[in-house]
């Protein structure tokens, strides 16, 4: 049997993006939830078009829309495998989703990570404080937790039962560092593979903005130094 295979997608506001993501994931995948945060746009009647499952979440929050997500997937019935986090704004490349499973499938790891190379990302598609704090985040995770993770990128997959074992919290900025270092806590098994990644359709709510971009990166030192003194 072929593991049964879901995407989540957070997403606030992408109404213009929203449907060139879905309609690029690969056929393999069973079902796309998109997850619309708060949105004041079409971004939930667009993704309906599209031939996702849609669920609202009120409350703000990168995190607050995925956990929506997983307690979404589980009150169903069927087992699930493989969950594949994406960004809903067009900057990832969603056919690479076989790349980003396929060493949970061939492998047999636990946790992978997409990682946006300097080589494979456009010019202009990452900024500063972006990366800034990937270096910062990944270098203390490294001198502290012995990682091997070079980049906290959104698009990821784990298996079900992991993701269910990490007992994720964050309702914010912090959702993709919390997932990595509760990884590492756990001796998951992990890898990154190299990704492409663009410039985003619209603008970022994140680190598009001053204040975005400083609650991001409290939120992910924050979580970093609290593992490091467990």
């Amino acid at each position: 049997m072929p593991p049964v295979i879901k995407v989540i997608i957070p997403a606030f506001n992408e109404a213009e993006s929203i449907s060139h993501v879905i309609s690029e994931i690969p056929d393999i995948v069973e079902e796309v939830i998109v997850v619309s945060n708060n949105s004041t746009d079409d971004t939930g009647v667009n993704a309906e078009k599209a031939g996702a499952t849609v669920l609202s979440e009120s409350r703000k929050g990168y995190g607050y829309a995925c956990l929506k997500g997983m307690d979404y997937i589980s009150r169903q019935n069927q087992k699930t495998d493989i969950i594949v986090f994406l960004d809903g704004d067009y900057s990832d490349y969603p056919n690479e989703l076989n790349k980003i499973i396929q060493p949970i499938l061939e492998d047999d790891k636990d946790f992978v990570v997409g990682a946006r190379v300097g080589k494979w990302r456009e010019k202009g598609s990452m900024t500063f404080p972006q990366l800034f704090g990937n270096k910062l985040a990944t270098t203390l995770m490294k001198l502290l937790f012995k990682s091997r993770f070079t980049d906290l990128g959104p698009f990821r997959a784990i298996k079900y039962e992991k993701l269910l074992q990490l007992n994720m919290e964050d309702k914010t900025y912090g959702w993709t560092v919390e997932m990595q270092l509760k990884a590492l806590r756990q001796k998951l098994s992990y890898a990154e593979v190299p990704v492409h990644y663009r410039n985003r359709i619209g603008v970022s709510k994140v680190s598009g903005t001053i204040k975005g971009a400083i609650f991001a990166g409290v939120k992910i030192l924050g979580w970093i130094f609290k593992y490091s003194f467990k």
